[in-house]
């Protein structure tokens, strides 16, 4: 199967690194042109200059956005959008600090809200209205395996995050007349920067080696590692592509056999 994506624009979220950098890849690879949105403008720089030109097609552009700052993002977006198409829209904002319940405040779950889900529906809503008016879209939110079994380290992630999954099933419903599909993948335990760092929060806590930490991880997963971020590019690749148009409305999990629960 060819998963063929030339001619299509990809706004690529928390693309600099780990796993957004991994789909940002593969959907170059693919042929889409892809637009990168981080922090960090000397890594784009770098990374848009290296991302597959094979398609004279494609252009691969960034976005310098900050996910903690929702008035400046919407700005930015705006402007974005002024200009530019989205065919392909990859819902991953940089995930929140981790904590129990009782570590948190009240603040702690507004500034999640604002960073993971006010940003996601907005950024949506503005690529829809194109969607709509081409009658073709993809929106593939990054989402977590914790959605289904929670895990108590990661609160805010879990509620979030199981916000934006219920949110993005009742979107499917109301765009899938104009062939836009919107899926959630739940993601399991992949070797990224990200991981490592709340691995070191988690040896700290309880007082062992990281490396403890990463073992135990990879003993729960059934494949016995950890992702690779390519191998979630590639399934980012399929749901974005013509093959997977019957495809909507569904929570995928990528987590090596992870989750227990059906």
């Amino acid at each position: 199967m060819l998963i063929n994506l030339i001619g299509k624009n990809a706004l690529v979220g928390g693309s600099s690194r780990g796993i957004g950098l991994g789909i940002a890849k593969q959907l170059a690879q693919s042929g889409a042109s892809v637009t990168l949105m981080a922090r960090r403008e000397e890594q784009l720089r770098e990374i848009v200059a290296s991302l597959e030109t094979s398609s004279p097609e494609q252009n691969h552009q960034y976005l310098v956005v900050d996910f903690n700052d929702y008035k400046k993002y919407k700005a930015i977006l705006k402007g974005y959008f002024a200009a530019n198409t989205v065919d392909i829209l990859i819902n991953n904002t940089q995930g929140p600090k981790a904590g129990t319940p009782l570590e948190m405040e009240v603040e702690d779950y507004q500034q999640a809200f604002d960073t993971m889900f006010k940003t996601v529906a907005f950024t949506t809503q503005l690529a829809v209205e194109q969607m709509k008016a081409r009658k073709w879209g993809r929106i593939i939110n990054v989402t977590s395996v914790s959605v289904k079994e929670p895990l108590s380290y990661l609160v805010l992630s879990n509620t979030i995050r199981a916000a934006v999954v219920a949110w993005a099933k009742s979107l499917a419903t109301e765009v899938g007349s104009y062939q836009i599909t919107a899926n959630n993948i739940l993601t399991g335990y992949f070797d990224t920067e990200r991981l490592k760092e709340l691995n070191q929060k988690k040896a700290e806590q309880h007082q062992i080696e990281t490396s403890e930490v990463r073992d135990n991880m990879i003993d729960n997963v059934p494949l016995k590692r950890l992702g690779k971020p390519e191998e979630y590019g590639y399934l980012v690749a399929f749901l974005a592509s013509e093959q997977a148009a019957y495809i909507n409305g569904a929570n995928i999990p990528i987590d090596g056999g992870l989750l227990k629960s059906l």
